[in-house]
């Protein structure tokens, strides 16, 4: 393992994907499930998500689950990748996390991002619309000012006020900059875009302004990490989701994750062929030696000082077992 690869966080996402036959309850316990697996393979924080009206994501309510993931497991951080803070009023997010941290005390990590659900469909359910993501960073100082006792309303966010809990930004579009000038850690990808990441990081360290929460910049880069016997095996990890991706972008519906040998036995049309070859690229897939030779590539290059896997595969046994993998390289069970 190499020293640079041992100095660096590792961290998982679970986005309870749904799969083909399966319901969305099974989702849920598995990401549970999972959670239980990378804390025994010495994993730094697991983070679950929030989607709302997708059909192949049963992760709708994230600090529930956070809930559910930390009473699963004894020393793992916990947390949000992200709550989408457009979506939410503040005082209840931090009233959320407030519960968390009290239940689960120095374990809870607070994920924020600026997205605004799915589809038109979806923004009007919650009553929200793409300008509520214009205001982001005001909706992140006032949910910052919950735990401070701050807010000019003179009502006070219990049990959060007076509590910490970490924040983070997803850094999506203007994310970076915002982070930056909040003086908050940022969560970055992805690893299929090295470039456009990389600006983002560069733009999030020149601008970053020392706050109470974030005394020096704290970059988490996140993407898709497979580990298998073989770079075959390793690609078949991918296969699920970069079909469902391609449906996705040609069908305008996200679609539980079917199995690999499915998709193989496809026709897909051109366009559709183009966005599965174009999911399929650019991940760190592959054997022990070739991922951790390509981890100590993108470290080298970002200066990360975390990594957060957010892998997504139809056969659960063999995603287990590539975190398995995964941790054998960093030194872990």
């Amino acid at each position: 393992m190499s020293s640079l690869i041992a100095q660096t966080r590792f961290s998982v996402l679970d986005r309870s994907r749904t799969r083909e036959g399966h319901t969305n309850a099974e989702a849920l316990r598995d990401t549970v499930g999972l959670a239980r697996e990378v804390e025994r393979l010495g994993f730094h924080r697991f983070w679950v998500s929030e989607h709302h009206g997708v059909p192949g994501v049963a992760g709708s309510a994230p600090t529930v689950l956070a809930a559910a993931v930390a009473g699963a497991t004894r020393t793992i951080r916990v947390g949000t990748g992200g709550v989408m803070l457009p979506n939410h009023r503040p005082l209840v997010v931090a009233e959320q996390f407030g519960v968390l941290e009290s239940l689960f005390p120095g374990r809870i990590d607070m994920g924020l991002g600026r997205s605004v659900g799915f589809t038109d469909g979806v923004r009007r359910a919650l009553g929200r619309d793409k300008g509520d993501a214009e205001d982001f960073a005001g909706q992140l100082g006032e949910l910052l000012g919950w735990f401070r006792g701050t807010s000019p309303t003179g009502v006070h966010a219990r049990p959060a006020e007076g509590l910490t809990v970490p924040p983070f930004v997803l850094a999506m579009g203007e994310g970076a900059g915002i982070a930056a000038r909040a003086g908050l850690p940022m969560v970055i990808g992805d690893l299929r875009n090295r470039e456009k990441m990389q600006r983002g990081i560069d733009h999030y360290r020149e601008h970053f302004r020392p706050s109470e929460w974030a005394r020096e910049p704290y970059v988490v880069i996140s993407g898709t990490v497979a580990v298998a016997a073989t770079p075959e095996q390793a690609r078949r990890l991918l296969i699920p989701e970069a079909w469902s991706m391609a449906y996705s972008r040609t069908h305008g519906t996200f679609p539980p994750l079917p199995p690999a040998e499915r998709v193989e036995g496809l026709a897909l049309g051109d366009k559709e062929r183009g966005f599965y070859e174009s999911g399929l690229a650019g991940h760190i897939a592959g054997t022990e030696e070739q991922v951790a030779h390509e981890l100590e590539t993108v470290l080298k290059e970002t200066g990360a000082q975390e990594v957060l896997v957010t892998t997504s595969t139809y056969d659960r046994a063999a995603l287990v077992e590539s975190y398995r993998r995964l941790a054998g390289i960093l030194g872990g069970s």
